[in-house]
C-alpha cells in the first residue's frame, strides 16, 4: 500500500521517522550569508543563553523491561545481535581522481541494502563513514541520492563513504512493515552497515563514524543509543527531534490513514506513553559514549531549532561529549555556511580518531 504522505512534494523534507527521524536531503537554496556561527561546547559556562532546558529523560535502566522487550522499541535494537557482512562492490559508477565510486549491497539481517562506495585512490586502509541521508520519498529515491555534496567532500579528503539506501529505497529489499513500525529499521541497517564497512580490507576498523542529515540525525541517535561504541564519533546535520512524539506531532499526525494505522498498532503518545519513550532516544542519553557533533542553521523552518537545542542541552545533562553550532540565516540545506560546516565537520572527525 502506498502511503499518502510518501508523496506530497509540496511538503519537501516533511515526512514519518523511525523513532525519531525525519527530513531530507535537498540541494541548496540562496540564503544570505550567515553573520557567523555561534558554537557551543560540552563546557557548561559556554552553552548558549538561547538554549532551552533539556527535557528530563527517563533513565535508561528503568524503562529496559525484565521481559522481552517490544519488537518496536529502542531496547529491542539494544538486545539485537547483528551480522552486517557480505559488503559487495558492483559496477563502477564513476572515478575522480581522488576516489572510485561503486555501486554496493550488503546484508542487514534477512534482507538486502544497496548503496554506494566511495573509495579513495590512494593504497591501504582509510578512515571511513557511514552517511545516513534525509527523507526522499521512496517512489523518486534512486542509489546514491542524498548528500551528494557530502559524498564527494568526504572522499576527497580520504574517507571511504558508504551512502546506504535503507531498505524500501532503490534497490535495496522490501519490508511491508517499515511505515507502522516508524522505520524503526532504517537504524538496524545502518548498524550493519557500520559492521560490514569494517570488515572491507581498505577501511580501518578503528577509525569509523557516522554522517547524518535531517532523518538520518535521528537515525545517527538512535545508532549511538542503541549500540554504544559501534563507531568512533558522529556528526548530525539540522536534525530531527530526539524525541519521537515530536517527529510524530509534525509530519505524521496531520497523514489520517498513516497516523491511524500507527494509533491503532502501537497506540497515541498520550493513551501509550510507555511505547512512545522507547522511541525516544533522549530517554537513552546515558548509554551513549562517543563524542557527537551537532550543525544546526537557524533559519531552519524544516526541523525547528529548538530541537537541536534540547537535544544538546539534554547531552549536556548527561555528562555527554557534544558540541553545537548554530549558523544564523541558513535553512534546511544549509548554502553560504555549507563550506565552513564541512570543514569544521572533518576537523572534528580527525580530532577524534575517525
Amino acid at each position: 500500500m502506498k502511503l499518502p504522505w510518501l508523496g506530497r512534494p509540496a511538503l519537501g523534507c516533511a515526512a514519518l521517522v523511525l523513532s525519531l527521524a525525519v527530513g531530507c536531503s535537498t540541494p541548496p537554496s540562496a540564503d544570505p550569508t550567515p553573520t557567523g556561527p555561534a558554537a557551543t561546547t560540552p563546557t557548561p559556562s559556554s552553552q548558549p543563553s538561547q538554549t532551552p532546558s533539556a527535557p528530563t529523560p527517563t533513565p535508561s535502566t528503568a524503562s529496559t523491561p525484565a521481559t522481552p522487550p517490544n519488537p518496536v522499541s529502542l531496547q529491542a535494537l539494544m538486545a539485537k545481535k547483528y551480522d552486517g557482512r557480505d559488503l559487495r562492490l558492483g559496477r563502477v559508477l564513476g572515478r575522480t581522481d581522488a576516489y572510485t565510486r561503486y555501486y554496493v549491497t550488503y546484508a542487514s539481517g534477512k534482507l538486502t541494502i544497496s548503496g554506494i562506495l566511495n573509495v579513495p585512490r590512494t593504497p591501504g586502509r582509510h578512515p571511513a563513514l557511514v552517511l545516513n541521508h534525509g527523507f526522499i520519498d521512496p517512489a523518486v529515491y534512486t542509489n546514491g541520492r542524498g548528500l551528494q555534496r557530502e559524498q564527494d567532500y568526504l572522499a576527497r579528503r580520504g574517507y571511504v563513504v558508504l551512502h546506504t539506501d535503507y531498505r524500501n529505497h532503490a534497490q535495496s529489499s522490501k519490508d511491508p512493515q517499515s511505515e507502522v513500525n516508524l522505520r524503526l529499521g532504517y537504524t538496524e541497517d545502518v548498524i550493519n552497515a557500520v559492521l560490514a564497512l569494517k570488515a572491507a580490507p581498505y577501511v580501518d576498523p578503528q577509525r569509523v563514524g557516522l554522517f547524518g542529515r535531517s532523518m538520518g540525525g535521528g537515525i545517527t541517535y538512535n545508532v549511538l543509543v542503541a549500540q554504544p561504541g559501534l563507531v568512533k564519533a558522529a556528526v548530525v546535520y539540522t536534525p530531527v527531534s530526539s524525541n519521537a512524539v515530536d517527529n510524530f506531532n509534525r509530519w505524521v499526525r496531520p497523514q489520517a490513514e498513516i497516523a491511524g494505522a500507527i494509533v491503532r498498532t502501537h497506540g497515541d503518545p498520550a493513551k501509550n506513553p510507555a511505547f512512545w519513550r522507547n522511541l525516544s532516544a533522549v530517554n537513552f542519553f546515558d548509554r551513549i559514549t562517543e563524542p557527537l557533533l551537532i550543525q544546526q542553521g537557524l533559519a531552519d523552518s524544516t526541523c525547528p531549532p529548538v530541537w537541536a537545542q534540547q537535544t544538546y542541552a539534554a547531552l549536556q545533562k548527561a555528562g555527554k561529549q557534544a558540541t553545537l553550532y548554530t549558523y544564523p540565516g541558513e535553512e534546511h540545506a544549509f548554502a553560504a555556511a555549507w563550506p565552513r560546516s564541512m570543514a569544521r565537520s572533518v576537523a572534528f572527525l580527525k580530532q577524534q580518531g575517525v
